[in-house]
């Protein structure tokens, strides 16, 4: 049975945390967020991790955190550039933002060849999401998968988020996911502009399975991407929304996995100490150990 593999989303520099934040310690003996979640995936069955990260951060992060798992588990490393385009595209005069999530994980084309889970570098999705997600991705099953959370568990107190709003069928399927990217937290629930939420809605928190055959349609969706956005300066192509591109195109299935275990993440340099005291309570609790490695 071959085991699945781990991408991590590492490329960004956390503009509004305003750092690196992908190798600051919240752990009792200074581990990260992502060090949490390779355990979580090593544990789980996971057999090999990929960082997608930029040229200009290699060096730091190969030291500072490939080196604690190069030894344990086979580490490879992509890079997402931008300038990495396709034929008859090239990058518009002004713009540095990168390109989006589904431009990162086309970066890992070239070293992943299994089933594949794809989360954020800088959030802690727990346990029972890579285990839930290792059992789809060994079961042969040909359809994606989603880790859901509610939108409640997911919102910072000091600014606003970005979250993919997911319909869920009966069937347990997602039917549409929709990426917002000013959602704020109210006393009632949260609101995005005009549009406002109870709380309760699931969302992604960019926990997605998928199978390596599914490049050649990522590749497509970012290409059109480009035809209709590239020449923008901030537009992004979000891998939310592409999975739903691939949805209403009959493309694709998508299980929506649930969790037992909280979702928490650093937006904002404010939600650092919550996230510190909650690894403190779950090391208390024996989840993990004092040291990881």
């Amino acid at each position: 049975m071959t085991k699945p593999t781990l991408v991590l989303l590492a490329a960004g520099m956390g503009s509004r945390y305003g750092g690196l934040k992908q190798v600051d310690p919240v752990g009792p003996s200074g581990e990260t967020l992502l060090d949490y979640s390779i355990f979580d995936a090593l544990r789980a069955g996971f057999g090999k991790v990929v960082f997608i990260i930029r040229h200009d951060i290699e060096v730091q992060f190969r030291e500072v955190v490939g080196k604690r798992f190069e030894g344990r588990v086979p580490v490879e490393y992509a890079f997402q550039e931008l300038g990495d385009l396709p034929a008859g595209f090239k990058v518009p005069e002004g713009r540095t933002k990168p390109w989006g999530t589904t431009h990162a994980i086309l970066a890992a084309e070239k070293v992943v060849r299994e089933p594949f889970t794809v989360i954020n570098a800088d959030d802690y999705y727990g346990r029972s999401s890579f285990q839930s997600m290792a059992v789809h991705l060994t079961s042969g099953s040909p359809d994606l998968a989603m880790v859901g959370f509610q939108l409640k568990n997911t919102l910072s107190e000091h600014g606003t988020v970005a979250r993919g709003i997911c319909t869920v069928g009966a069937d347990g399927y997602l039917t549409s996911v929709e990426e917002l990217t000013k959602i704020e937290k109210t006393s009632t629930g949260a609101r995005d502009g005009d549009r406002v939420f109870t709380g309760e809605e699931l969302v992604s928190m960019n926990f997605w399975g998928f199978q390596p055959g599914v490049f050649p349609d990522l590749r497509a969706s970012f290409t059109g991407f480009l035809q209709r956005a590239g020449n923008e300066l901030k537009s992004e192509c979000y891998i939310p929304a592409t999975v739903n591109e691939l949805m209403l195109a009959g493309k694709a299935r998508v299980r929506v996995l649930s969790s037992r275990d909280p979702w928490f993440g650093v937006t904002y340099k404010e939600d650092k100490p919550r996230v510190v005291e909650s690894i403190a309570r779950l090391v208390a609790n024996g989840d993990y150990p004092a040291k990881l490695w």
